[in-house]
């Protein structure tokens, strides 16, 4: 086996109780390395088509990267993976903290859950023992309660737990897996999975190493790292090195805000127009330092610790101990709700970290209501005597909780935007969803290149995917097509390997292939980066292909494509050419747009792809 793996993966089945250990195969590791590229692989093998979401036979995987935990910087992120109950087709959610290098150090690459169980239970993995244990007392507990009650249950402080919320398990479609207390693997409804298989946590406690094949040229590779952290370039990314530093991600809410890369209400208004620079002053990250900042922290072998410990002891909402909203959470529970309460934002923070809610599809789904509030889709008795009108903060954190208790209103609103309007049977023409899924917090007016990974990417409206949006090409460039491609291969090496994204910001060029070389000792140059990238990103996109999932048939929000055009503002009068960036990559990736089917040729060149040719060509 190469370096960098335990060599084994875990297969539990909750409806039996049977645990089945199995080797990982290095033709498994080569061709598809780890993270979402290990899990679309293994759920396309092991899952029948059109299989019910929330049913027992979805399998939830979670799946760790060669780097997770090798002592590469920034390696420290694992994946889940399942299908999605929102978009009906591949998902996977990315997350950091330390569940992934745990879970490594406990024995394991990855595990996959199947079945459910009658009742709540919880997987405990220590050192390569892996059981199931009775959750029925952590059942209704809240994320941050359920990492004491399994430190206290087991008697090892030092664990690591992947949870749910009570968002989770009362199968919320916008419910996320929790590790750590507040880091997330938000996106796509995998705490409904979760939830719907009656599985608590997986906890994890190990003390194993993980082999690697060239300490030394890791060790160069970090030193390089940590010199850009320390005298960062004078360009773009060493800004982002500098503010994430200080700031976190928040570093670039107000910023963001006035340039247009921020949504604002629900993606009809204008930055400079409807909230204003005072306004956007007020939910950067330096305006919430300056008040409650008590400690930085970072994720497992991270450099850089762009997260901040708060305290909260007074106002509206005292918190006591609670987290620095990320940008995305800001962005959504700010300029998409014309909200500017800075303790309105940590309350809605601290509610969907400890009941596990995505933050971006929460903030989401009230500015859809707010827009069918304010134009009489929704009354005041739909929303159980709420004002919920625009920048109402107080309404904003009453109903947030609604969503996590599923009470009244928060009941229907607890089902995503898109639920809601199918619930109500109303407002479908105010939802911004990709295949039913809110969209990441940057607007493809500033950024056209978003657009296509919006709707075109195998998990829709990710903001962490795709190449055009990141390359400074022009979409209409003759040679768009291929560089977003090459991009989008990056990115997915970087996401299944472990890596956190923000060690772009801070890597010279050409470390994503030299670590994993380092790490795993296999050869792997750019070539291995773009064909290994390009065939993780055909698995889940078969994937969907298989599910009847077809590109050229997913609704897009039109509006968030400019049209109508805004009047107002640094994108006034822009119209993104979606149309056109979607063919240009296809063309360049070689698949038909309109039966969304790679080219049987390239699929037969590629390795371990003979099963999805058969089922696509037979």
């Amino acid at each position: 086996m190469f370096s960098g793996y335990t060599g084994k993966i875990l297969f539990v089945d909750l409806t039996t109780s049977v645990i089945t250990e199995e080797v990982l195969s290095e033709n498994l590791a080569r061709n598809f390395l780890g993270g979402y590229g290990i899990g679309a692989r293994v759920l396309y093998d092991r899952m029948k088509p059109r299989t019910d979401p929330l049913g027992p036979d979805n399998i939830l995987g979670f799946v760790t990267g060669p780097v997770t935990g090798s002592g590469a910087v920034f390696g420290g992120r694992y994946t889940v993976v399942c299908k999605s109950p929102v978009t009906g087709g591949f998902n996977d959610a990315n997350s950091g903290g330390f569940f992934g290098p745990e879970l490594k150090k406990a024995g394991y690459d990855a595990v996959f859950v199947s079945g459910v169980s009658q009742e709540p239970i919880y997987l405990w993995i220590k050192d390569g023992q892996a059981e199931l244990r009775d959750a029925s007392r952590l059942w209704g507990l809240d994320s941050k309660e359920t990492q004491k009650a399994l430190e206290k249950e087991t008697g090892e402080h030092r664990l690591r737990a992947a949870v749910i919320g009570p968002a989770g398990e009362k199968l919320s479609l916008i419910s996320c897996i929790i590790n750590d207390g507040h880091r997330a693997a938000a996106r796509g409804g995998a705490g409904a999975v979760m939830g719907s298989k009656k599985l608590k946590a997986i906890a994890v406690c190990g003390t194993g190493k993980i082999p690697v094949t060239d300490q030394e040229r890791i060790r160069e590779l970090n030193n390089a790292c940590m010199e850009i952290i320390k005298n960062p370039p004078d360009d773009p990314m060493g800004w982002y090195v500098t503010g994430f530093k200080m700031l976190g991600t928040g570093a670039t809410t107000t910023a963001s805000a006035l340039s247009g890369d921020s949504p604002v209400k629900n993606w009809g208004g204008v930055g400079v127009v409807d909230f204003g620079e005072e306004k956007a002053q007020k939910i950067g990250s330096q305006s919430f330092d300056d008040k409650y900042k008590t400690a930085k922290y970072g994720c497992a072998n991270c450099p850089l610790k762009c997260g901040a410990v708060y305290r909260v002891e007074s106002g509206k909402w005292p918190l006591g101990e609670t987290e620095r909203p990320e940008y995305e959470t800001a962005a959504a529970f700010g300029t998409l709700l014309l909200v500017d309460d800075v303790e309105a934002i940590l309350k809605c923070n601290e509610i969907c970290n400890r009941y596990g809610l995505d933050t971006i599809s929460a903030g989401s789904t009230l500015a859809w209501a707010m827009e069918c509030y304010e134009n009489g889709m929704l009354t005041k008795e739909d929303l159980d005597g709420i004002d919920l009108k625009w920048g109402n903060a107080e309404a904003v954190v009453e109903i947030t909780q609604k969503i996590a208790d599923q009470k009244g209103c928060g009941k229907v609103l607890a089902q995503g935007s898109a639920g809601a309007a199918k619930i109500w049977g109303k407002g479908t023409e105010y939802l911004v969803t990709f295949s039913g899924i809110e969209p990441g917090m940057h607007d493809p007016r500033l950024q056209p290149g978003v657009a296509r990974t919006f709707q075109y990417d195998p998990t829709p409206g990710r903001h962490c995917k795709g190449g055009g949006g990141l390359s400074g090409i022009a979409p209409s460039d003759s040679s768009y097509g291929q560089v977003d491609v090459g991009g989008t291969c990056h990115m997915e090496i970087l996401n299944a390997s472990g890596f956190c994204m923000f060690s772009m910001f801070a890597s010279p060029p050409g470390s994503l292939p030299a670590y994993i070389e380092a790490v795993t000792g296999m050869h792997f140059t750019e070539q291995e980066v773009y064909q290994t990238g390009l065939r993780i990103l055909t698995m889940r996109h078969v994937f969907n292909l298989r599910e009847g999932l077809v590109p050229v048939d997913i609704q897009i929000p039109v509006r968030i494509m400019g049209e109508p055009p805004l009047k107002e503002g640094p994108t006034a009068g822009v119209t993104v050419d979606h149309k056109m960036m979607g063919k240009k990559f296809f063309a360049a990736l070689g698949w038909d747009l309109k039966t969304g089917k790679p080219e049987q040729s390239a699929l037969e060149a590629m390795e371990d792809m003979a099963e999805v040719v058969r089922d696509l060509y037979a």
